[in-house]
């Protein structure tokens, strides 16, 4: 590598100024800089210490980590010693297992730049150039392993489906919209067996109890899921598959839930959940939790929540729902086809993919 070459970190960081201000074109050769500089770097210090090794002196000690590295510091291989602790510093010495071929195997892995990756993948998406970013986030997923920002691989998901939607591609929208929910750890009243027991209990209050009840017993604040929660409750109901519908709106509803009381109980400490009508006065005045719920197009959740539980014929849950939204002059044309839906209740079609 050119002595003078910019680290690939710095290149990452220019292209996304350049993507920021719509240089498309810069930022791709700045993302490609970084990608090629950092295959460049780990390609010389594996060549580095591949050589090293071949030397008798080295292959005298096999496969053991320590010895080696112990040798190499006592008699100056400098080459050597920058290697590993390149090495040691994406990855803990411990989990070498004292092993030469597995230091070699993650110094050749950490030639892949999973966020130059993305990246690209950012640029071409910009440009238009649908298929070419779903390769670039696919690449990028796959390497995960090596991003440097937790759960940045859940926001490359989150493009994907996104991707996948303008192309109109359902089944792998679908798809990514379950790798979120399924990844391990992620969302642990969601992911397993179907007839999970806390998912099956927390239906069966909302269904036979109400949504008042349901919410003075439940609150989940694993906000990185709601998005995908809501996501496919909403292309679950324009399929027709009311009882998945209701499961993930459900979730989604709860999510944005716990996240208004919290934030509300972090300004007035005394405050407990009564009605969602209370709850929306005591947001009245919070121009950002207001926000909030556009954002997360909290009325929309509640009235198709609603109509999934109507579709699979729990009325109770349903008509309190439409009854919070008929009564809520924020909720725009949720109000208005709540109201609708109270006077003569029907499974509203007028959904379009989501």
């Amino acid at each position: 590598m050119n002595a003078q070459a910019k680290p690939w970190w710095l290149s990452l960081e220019q292209g996304k100024l350049f993507f920021r201000n719509g240089e498309y074109g810069d930022a791709l050769n700045s993302f490609e800089d970084a990608r090629r500089t950092r295959m460049e770097v780990y390609a010389r210090l594996e060549d580095n210490l591949v050589l090293a090794l071949s030397t008798p002196e080295l292959r005298w000690y096999g496969d053991s980590l320590d010895r080696i590295e112990t040798y190499c510091a006592q008699q100056h291989i400098d080459k050597v010693t920058e290697a590993l602790n390149e090495l040691y510093y994406r990855y803990p010495k411990d989990s070498l297992n004292n092993s030469v071929k597995q230091a070699l195997d993650q110094i050749d892995r950490l030639k892949s730049y999973p966020e130059a990756e993305f990246w690209l993948g950012e640029t071409y998406r910009a440009e238009g150039e649908l298929d070419l970013a779903i390769k670039q986030y696919q690449k990028a997923y796959d390497l995960r392993a090596l991003l440097e920002t937790p759960d940045f691989d859940l926001e490359i998901l989150y493009k994907m489906v996104e991707v996948y939607r303008i192309q109109q591609k359902y089944q792998e929208m679908e798809n990514c919209a379950l790798d979120i929910l399924n990844s391990p750890g992620r969302d642990v009243l969601w992911a397993g067996d179907a007839q999970n027991f806390a998912r099956t209990s927390m239906m069966r209050i909302l269904e036979n109890e109400g949504i008042g009840r349901f919410f003075t017993l439940y609150r989940y604040d694993n906000y990185q899921v709601e998005r995908a929660h809501r996501f496919l409750g909403f292309y679950y109901y324009t399929s027709s598959r009311h009882n998945q519908a209701a499961e993930h709106l459900m979730f989604a509803f709860l999510i944005q839930n716990t996240m208004l009381m919290e934030e509300i109980i972090r300004q007035q400490y005394d405050f407990s959940f009564t009605t969602l009508d209370a709850l929306m006065e005591a947001i009245a005045r919070r121009p950002d939790l207001k926000q909030y719920l556009q954002d997360t197009e909290y009325f929309r959740t509640a009235y198709f929540l609603g109509t999934s539980l109507y579709a699979t014929g729990k009325l109770l849950p349903a008509r309190q729902l439409w009854t919070f939204l008929a009564n809520t002059a924020d909720a725009g044309e949720w109000q208005t086809r709540s109201r609708q839906q109270l006077q003569s209740p029907y499974i509203d079609m007028a959904q379009q993919m989501p």
